[in-house]
């Protein structure tokens, strides 16, 4: 993820409503059209909400175990899981509680939420284990930058032409904040700083101002980004946790990448451990080897990040890893 970066809350763009392409399910033509046009699809109320509400419920379990809620029992958190004001000192802000049960598994496994996304992109789904659990307190500082991070996927993961899959768990309003993209910015640039690093966040002058889109997401809708769509997460000003998840989306038929364990690593290859077979993939300086946060690695650097047996994901060309990276 890139460095925090973006406009002061009291100067942050204006932002339109989300287009929605439901009309288009089943018109591959047309749904490839506003792919490219505008950078992103957008379905209202597709998710089998019971399968979402069991996602949902995974949530608040960790919550409660946190002790920043009240306990939800068989209240409603459609709308809302209000922050109780506890110490927040040590809070998982990564979920690394959620991410150690990898709930999304069972979730796409479902076969109404399987069911929507094999009608979506006309083949079976392929589901990238690149898993996010946002679970977003109220912000501290309501003064500081509404734009958490405006970044780009496709320059931190070259050859996988996944689609980034972000479902909102509960109802996300203007004031909890969710996810802000920007129409219609699908060309093939890096808008990222490069001279800064790799990782630092686009600025937000470099965005044209009418282009931010948003909505009031509930829990049913998916929203589907281009790779090079430029987007950000917006502060939390609400008295609410932010839950959704994050996810990365691809068809069977696509380019897929390996996904298993490092057998083996130097600066120089990787041996890649997959469904019992181990297949060795040169590293060479363009290859994108990064750590959890987005930042390239080189060097020494790349075996100090990486060990035997780590889960790992590796695109690939021919005998050449394009791009080496943890799954979360």
């Amino acid at each position: 993820m890139p460095d925090v970066g973006g406009a002061p809350a009291q100067t942050a763009p204006k932002m339109s409503e989300l287009k929605t392409h439901n009309h288009l399910l089943d018109d591959r033509a047309a749904l490839d059209a506003a792919w490219e046009a505008d950078g992103y699809w957008f379905f209202r109320d597709v998710l089998d909400r019971e399968a979402v509400g069991r996602l949902r419920a995974v949530f608040t379990d960790e919550l409660e175990r946190q002790g920043v809620i009240e306990p939800v029992g068989e209240a409603s958190t459609e709308g809302s899981v209000r922050y109780n004001g506890a110490s927040l000192e040590d809070y998982p802000f990564r979920m690394e509680p959620i991410a150690r049960l990898a709930p999304w598994r069972s979730f796409v496994a479902q076969p109404k939420i399987e069911a929507f996304f094999t009608r979506l992109l006309g083949d079976k789904p392929f589901w990238v284990p690149t898993v996010e659990y946002r679970v977003t307190p109220p912000t501290e500082d309501p003064s500081r930058a509404r734009l958490d991070a405006i970044h780009q996927d496709g320059p931190y993961s070259p050859g996988i032409p996944f689609r980034i899959c972000w479902i909102p768990l509960a109802e996300i309003d203007a004031d909890v904040g969710g996810l802000t993209l920007a129409e219609g910015l699908t060309d093939r640039i890096n808008r990222h700083p490069l001279d800064k690093g790799s990782n630092t966040a686009i600025p937000v002058e470099d965005i044209p101002a009418d282009r931010w889109r948003r909505a009031t997401y509930r829990a049913g809708d998916v929203l589907l980004m281009h790779l090079w769509t430029p987007h950000s997460g917006l502060s939390n000003l609400s008295d609410r946790f932010r839950m959704s998840m994050d996810h990365r989306v691809m068809s069977v038929a696509d380019r897929c990448p390996l996904v298993g364990d490092v057998a083996a690593i130097s600066e120089e290859y990787v041996k890649v451990r997959s469904q019992g077979r181990d297949t060795l993939l040169s590293i060479d300086p363009d290859t994108y080897v990064r750590n959890n946060v987005g930042q390239k690695l080189s060097g020494r650097g790349i075996m100090d990040f990486f060990h035997v047996g780590d889960p790992v994901i590796v695109a690939y060309e021919g005998d050449r890893a394009s791009v080496v990276r943890p799954p979360h």
